[in-house]
């Protein structure tokens, strides 16, 4: 290279992470030779294997092991934990704020770049649905998949300790909206684990919970095909799980799930999975957006008409130069985030370089989906599966594609012993209060209300 580079990384997700990485390989001699330099700004500390916070809901895996620890795996990058609020291009500067931004009494600190790879990744689509913001839960981050499982198990407790009907009727009624991979497989794990646990309650049995899916569209999980979706469906009511398609969430205000079909589902778990939208930041730059709010990209993953930024993953809308048809682009999933981030590395070095830069090709290979243990559908290279086969297809896939030998070693082991032993039911929910205790104990009111934390559950 000619001149020391600066390359800033927005992002510690997929493609933040793997292309940090990949840079941080294709640059060693650059980086020990003081010729370049690798930031990655990230409001978390670790890297979230999504795929896997299904299992963790349902105990199946370690909180621990579906995170990835940035500042291990980056050893040669600088890893700055806050949110990248604005960016200038046109000035190569990224305005940051950390969790020391508020102490200090400034707004942000400004970090300056030569390249920059845009991958914020994306946030809940929400709507103005009343009651949702107060007591609706998400299912993106392993705070909320752990709070889930804590709160599901503590509404058992809760109706296996009340004489009230309608307090137990609440507490056992489970409204999971959208029928993604997110919903889908989020509801089969914690059903899956909540029918085991009731063998441990002495009056709560699997037919006194109700489970209800609630998807706006004519079937649920089309990634894996019209005819596993409806295999899905039937499977799912098999084990008297509600699914309600082409129905709507008109309201969850004073605890009660209204649909837009009428009915009415006194609740106090509201699960919403209805899709995402990209990363607010994007809308803070001066890069050029489609009319989804993502970066327009170029084949080689360059932002379109912005020299020295590009970007992958949710955030980008990337020409899928292998449909054959114009204006088709990649989906916005695992499979696609994690290759373009492999692309991109490479893309930046060759640009820093002056090589030619690389087209990003890839064909969808299919998609697995897993509903509960020993349980699945998967559709691959046109091939269909389901059952066990789709189940321990979806288990290999996904333990051959978290990063780091040592997180696969121990998922393994953690999938080898839950062969071995009954599953964990343990609800731990004070975690989410853990100066509770202590405050009553020192003469305090213990509060009601969880410490404010917006990736948290409630």
């Amino acid at each position: 290279m000619k001149e020391r580079a600066r390359i800033l990384v927005v992002g510690g997700g997929y493609v933040g992470m793997y292309t940090a990485l990949r840079l941080q390989r294709r640059l060693k001699r650059e980086i020990g030779r003081g010729e370049a330099e690798i930031t990655v700004v990230t409001p978390d500390p670790y890297m979230t294997y999504q795929p896997f916070l299904p299992e963790a809901a349902a105990g199946a895996i370690s909180p621990r092991h579906v995170v990835v620890p940035l500042r291990r795996v980056l050893d040669r990058c600088r890893v700055v934990i806050g949110e990248a609020t604005a960016v200038d291009h046109a000035a190569r500067t990224a305005t940051v704020r950390t969790p020391a931004t508020e102490e200090e009494g400034t707004d942000g600190s400004r970090i300056e770049y030569d390249e920059l790879v845009l991958a914020p990744g994306s946030v809940a689509r929400t709507l103005p649905i009343p009651g949702l913001a107060d007591h609706a839960v998400g299912f993106k981050t392993v705070e909320e998949a752990i709070g889930l499982r804590n709160h599901v198990l503590e509404q058992m407790d809760i109706a296996s300790s009340t004489r009230d009907p309608a307090v137990r009727d609440a507490a056992l009624t489970f409204v999971f909206v959208g029928g993604g991979y997110a919903g889908v497989e989020a509801l089969g794990e914690l059903e899956d684990m909540a029918r085991y646990a009731t063998r441990y309650y002495h009056n709560v049995r699997p037919e006194d919970m109700k489970w209800i899916l609630v998807e706006a569209s004519d079937r649920i999980l089309p990634e894996v095909g019209e005819e596993m979706g409806r295999y899905t469906v039937t499977e799912l009511r098999r084990r008297n799980i509600d699914v309600r398609l082409e129905t709507r969430l008109d309201s969850c205000a004073d605890r009660v799930a209204v649909l837009s079909d009428g009915s009415r589902f006194p609740t106090r778990t509201v699960v919403w999975t209805a899709g995402v939208k990209p990363h607010p930041v994007l809308a803070a730059t001066d890069l050029p957006l489609n009319e989804r709010g993502r970066l327009c990209c170029t084949a080689e993953l360059a932002v379109d008409g912005a020299p020295h930024a590009w970007a992958a993953g949710d955030a980008a809308a990337v020409p899928d130069v292998t449909a054959g048809e114009e204006g088709r682009q990649c989906a916005p999933n695992a499979q696609h985030a994690l290759r373009q981030a492999r692309v991109l590395g490479d893309n930046v070095v060759h640009s820093l370089r002056g090589e030619p830069l690389e087209t990003y090709a890839h064909k969808y290979a299919g998609s697995v989906a897993s509903l509960g243990l020993h349980k699945g559908v998967a559709q691959v290279y046109g091939r269909k599966l389901k059952g066990y086969p789709a189940w321990l297809m979806h288990r290999t896939y996904h333990l051959s594609r978290v990063p780091t030998f040592n997180r696969k070693a121990r998922v393994a082991a953690e999938w080898t012993l839950a062969g071995l032993f009954k599953r964990e039911i343990v609800s731990l929910g004070s975690l989410e209060h853990p100066r509770a205790e202590f405050e009553l104990a020192a003469g305090g009111k213990p509060s009601q209300d969880p410490p404010h934390n917006p990736k948290g559950s409630s």
